[in-house]
């Protein structure tokens, strides 16, 4: 009896110990953020985008780049430039939903004022 205990415990161990853990990828973006406002809409809008994990906007440097931790089983790159776009921004190719745009308070629009 105990030697089943003991056999099935080290079965359990093992499917727990070899299991897949689920790939992730790191993709960045560079995106048309002005600012911290910017930045948490982003990054708020890709918090609840289906298999992003994490995101981090970096607005201080030049190129505004989102990047972005995300499992390919779950997302692509072309969701998540979507879901940025959604929000009112450019992501690379991918132009500014006019919704989202719109939405947008002046000083977040292309041309604004960084604050």
């Amino acid at each position: 009896m105990k030697k089943n205990i003991l056999v099935f415990v080290l079965l359990l161990v093992s499917v727990f110990t070899f299991a897949e853990t689920p790939k992730k990828e790191t993709v960045k973006i560079k995106t048309s953020a002005i600012c911290e406002m910017c930045k948490e809409r982003i990054e708020k809008k890709l918090a609840f985008t289906k298999g992003v994990s994490e995101s981090n906007l970096n607005v201080e440097s030049k190129d505004k780049v989102v990047t972005v931790t995300f499992n390919p089983k779950k997302t692509s790159v072309d969701k998540i430039k979507k879901a940025i776009s959604e929000v009112g921004y450019d992501a690379e190719e991918v132009a500014a939903d006019a919704k989202g745009y719109e939405k947008l308070p002046s000083c977040c629009k292309k041309g604004g004022m960084a604050h």
